[in-house]
């Protein structure tokens, strides 16, 4: 059983962290309930596998238990999901605080560093990393205040639009994307149909998931007869749900 290390703050409550292999981890429970998360199985399944483990951990009541524990590409990919205002602050505390101290490096070990010479020579760049690591994290999060403010504004909005206006949103977010790859993509994955008369309708999964409508109108044929029109349209948690799937992986554009 890995050590673990407890962080109390006085704005997030507590953070549980282990060390396996000189590489830190933090409690995904924790970091979700500080995030305001609330379904931290789903938030499990975004992040990459080999930046998750396992740790058995004594909880409360003295018993043994198996915890969730991420490494700290996954924390801020959990970070990038929350729309807490106090994630930036959260994060500042991460990157100063609890990964510094859990790796040793920083003022934390001052006597050490007077001492031995290398470790001082390791510790700096080690620090080095940390600050260049949150320099980028930031920059990051000032890249997607532009997607953020597109979230907020179609979830109060209970407007639907066409796939190819979808893809207009997505390339204008900086994904190179056109209509037909957005299609293809589409049923690639599940969320329109492949085959038949139902070609590019929703499938049921999206159905379930409310990201689109089904939009029907009349026409009359050359014949005299009517015909209904059926078009797929992606409602507004539909176009924030797909923006943010390339938002948190940005390989994804490649992939369409």
């Amino acid at each position: 059983m890995n050590q673990l290390m407890i962080f109390q703050n006085k704005d997030f409550g507590e953070v549980r962290t282990i060390e396996e292999n000189k590489t830190p981890y933090v409690c995904l429970v924790d970091v979700c309930k500080i995030l305001d998360l609330t379904n931290p199985s789903q938030v499990r399944t975004r992040l990459k596998d080999d930046g998750v483990i396992i740790s058995e951990i004594i909880d409360n009541y003295g018993r043994k238990q198996n915890a969730t524990f991420i490494n700290e590409n996954n924390l801020y990919k959990v970070i990038f999901q929350s729309r807490k205002p106090e994630a930036e602050k959260f994060t500042e505390w991460v990157t100063t605080e609890v990964l510094p101290t859990i790796r040793k490096t920083g003022m934390y070990a001052t006597s050490d560093l007077l001492d031995n010479p290398d470790l001082a020579i390791e510790t700096f760049k080690q620090l080095k990393a940390e600050r260049e690591k949150r320099k980028l994290l930031e920059s990051h999060i000032e890249d997607q205040k532009p997607k953020v403010l597109f979230a907020d504004t179609v979830e109060t909005s209970s407007s639907t639009i066409l796939v190819g206006d979808l893809a207009k949103i997505i390339k204008q977010a900086g994904y190179d994307i056109g209509q037909k790859r957005l299609f293809s993509w589409l049923r690639e994955n599940g969320y329109l149909m492949k085959h038949g008369d139902s070609y590019n309708m929703p499938t049921q999964k999206s159905m379930d998931l409310k990201l689109f409508e089904i939009q029907e109108r009349s026409i009359i044929s050359p014949h005299g007869n009517p015909k209904i029109i059926k078009t797929t349209k992606v409602t507004g948690k539909g176009q924030i749900y797909f923006l943010n799937k390339l938002v948190e992986s940005r390989g994804v554009a490649d992939g369409i």
